[in-house]
């Protein structure tokens, strides 16, 4: 009887269809980006058919397999019951760090896996910067960024990290004006040991804008490199790009440069020079309009003086006759 019950529950079992399917997110919480909907169209787009399909031929552990190749899952587990009940457990990707690399940008969880980022989805998770490869991925820096996270002075200190080679690892710390050099991650632990020593002792008494880098690649030793020139402040604008203020003392109306638009003695004899030319140009001209008024007098003399030579005939012809010597003159 024993054994007929067996082999009559195993015939049962194989002829039960999958009635239900339920899906739980293992880890919800408010930066929840995968539904049990969203599992449930994954498992559609796989083509794994489970709702109304035979218990007997849903295979658990190949739905575990496809559902942890997706890029928003960590791992997942399959259950099935003797009624036709299939549960689902799946945890979603939980982040350590996002990753900047030229134009494109993505999480990586604890063990590596990368997710893409997008807007539908942000995480508070430490930045890091720069170029990786297969020989050097970016998950060389999760030990470093764990250790960080775990320290609350550290933790607070670090705002993120740049990577321009495998020797030379960068922290940017929120005190702006300069950065700390970690050289490669190896031996972290008593780099940053120094970088906090260094903060207590030696920075408050330099102060905080006395260098622009902190090298902590040599063991034993901090080197600190001072800053060459002081800060610049971008105001935005340009006080040469102000109009001159007028002159109140001006009483013509003109307009004076303020003391701060002076310029140099070069420079004003430059300009005074174009200012010369022109007069120049004006003194050349006056003596050419001279003779342009003496030609129209010469031409005009003539008429003149042939009526004038009848009338001094005349009296010429008149004194003629009274007075000979003025007719020599």
């Amino acid at each position: 009887m024993l054994v007929l019950g067996i082999l009559w529950a195993q015939g049962k079992s194989r002829d039960q269809l999958c009635t239900r399917v339920d899906v739980v997110i293992v880890n919800v919480d408010s930066t929840t980006f995968v539904t049990p909907q969203g599992v449930k169209e994954e498992l559609n787009r796989m083509g794994l058919r489970t709702q109304g399909e035979l218990m007997s031929k849903i295979n658990s552990s190949e739905i575990e397999r496809k559902l942890a190749m997706s890029e928003y899952l960590e791992n997942v587990e399959v259950y099935k019951s003797r009624d036709g009940q299939l549960l689902i457990k799946a945890r979603q990707l939980v982040p350590v760090l996002r990753v900047f690399q030229g134009d494109s940008s993505y999480y990586i969880n604890a063990a590596g896996k990368t997710m893409a980022a997008t807007a539908n989805y942000h995480a508070d998770v430490p930045v890091v910067k720069g170029r990786f490869s297969k020989q050097y991925p970016a998950t060389r820096l999760i030990p470093l960024i764990k250790y960080v996270e775990g320290d609350s002075l550290l933790h607070a200190l670090v705002d993120m990290y740049m990577v321009a080679d495998s020797n030379n690892v960068f922290i940017v710390p929120n005190i702006s004006g300069h950065v700390v050099n970690l050289g490669t991650v190896d031996n972290f632990e008593a780099k940053l040991a120094k970088l906090k020593l260094f903060y207590t002792k030696v920075m408050p008494a330099k102060g905080w804008q006395t260098y622009d880098t902190i090298s902590l690649k040599w063991n034993h030793q901090v080197v600190a490199t001072r800053r060459v020139k002081a800060q610049k402040v971008d105001l935005g604008f340009s006080w040469e790009d102000d109009e001159p203020l007028p002159d109140i003392n001006n009483l013509d109306g003109g307009v004076t440069t303020t003391p701060q638009q002076t310029k140099p003695a070069e420079a004003t004899q430059q300009q005074e020079k174009p200012a010369e030319q022109p007069a120049e140009k004006k003194a050349a001209t006056k003596p050419a309009a001279k003779p342009a008024e003496k030609k129209p007098a010469e031409k005009k003399a003539p008429p003149k003086q042939a009526e004038a030579k009848p009338k001094q005939a005349n009296n010429t012809t008149q004194q003629t006759k009274t007075t000979p010597p003025t007719k020599k003159k």
